[in-house]
């Protein structure tokens, strides 16, 4: 099969993502640059069982006008804008992650923006919150590049962007690290929630705090966490089919 290792890799972080709570049932993709005006994306198939069950099968070339006929009855995301406009934009940018985390979705809803609240909890976290998590304010559906345009002028030069009633966008130079920053942001969503709930202060540590907080790397931060999450789905019997 046609980069094998890659549509491997793409399956398993879609299964990383919905066992992290981040995608569930059938909503939401990854993709990965596949060459100067096309991608790999995960794409839904005619016996589609969700997220958690993807596998290399499910992950398609695809251009980014979205215009292939795919095999076996699947069907590019229906917001394949979001991938196309994300790569042609962003030259850096070779892997996008697009899901709904409900706590994302909740803390945007309840108006509560996700700030730097706390430190060494969560370091690569605090510092996304600290440079800022931007948020595309329509709750709409990406897909015409227009849309995908007005969500990339929202985004700025961020890794990722919060979806106003919708979710997330996440990028990176590898699957793992736009997974991983996903799994951040929704981290840091969730903690919000939580001192809001009990009444507690949500503003940002101190900036002598904050200047305290190292880029740990990326072994730590990415690579790292990447393996304890595969490792989490290997566990519970998730782990990707040999078939696959």
């Amino acid at each position: 099969m046609e980069l094998a290792g890659e549509r491997c890799l793409i399956a398993l972080a879609c299964r990383v993502l919905a066992h992290a709570g981040l995608a569930d049932s059938v909503l939401g993709h990854v993709s990965l640059r596949a060459g100067p005006d096309r991608m790999l994306v995960r794409c839904r198939g005619p016996r589609e069982s969700g997220l958690l069950f993807t596998t290399a099968q499910d992950v398609h070339p695809v251009g980014m006008d979205g215009a292939d006929v795919l095999p076996g009855g699947y069907t590019a995301p229906v917001e394949l804008p979001i991938h196309a406009e994300t790569l042609r934009r962003r030259p850096e940018v070779a892997a996008v992650v697009h899901a709904h985390p409900p706590a994302i979705v909740a803390a945007g809803l309840a108006g509560l923006p996700l700030r730097p609240i706390f430190g060494a909890y969560d370091i690569p976290a605090a510092r996304l919150a600290l440079q800022g998590v931007p948020v595309y304010e329509r709750g709409v559906l990406i897909r015409r590049a227009e849309l995908a345009e007005e969500m990339l002028a929202a985004m700025g030069d961020r890794p990722v962007c919060a979806l106003r009633g919708h979710g997330l966008v996440a990028t990176g130079a590898t699957v793992q690290q736009a997974v991983v920053r996903a799994l951040n942001v929704e981290e840091l969503a969730r903690m919000t929630l939580r001192a809001n709930l009990a009444g507690g202060d949500l503003e940002p540590l101190p900036a002598e705090d904050l200047a305290e907080l190292p880029d740990l790397g990326s072994g730590l931060n990415e690579e790292a966490v990447w393996r304890h999450r595969v490792a989490r789905l290997e566990l519970a019997g998730l782990g990707l089919p040999e078939e696959a």
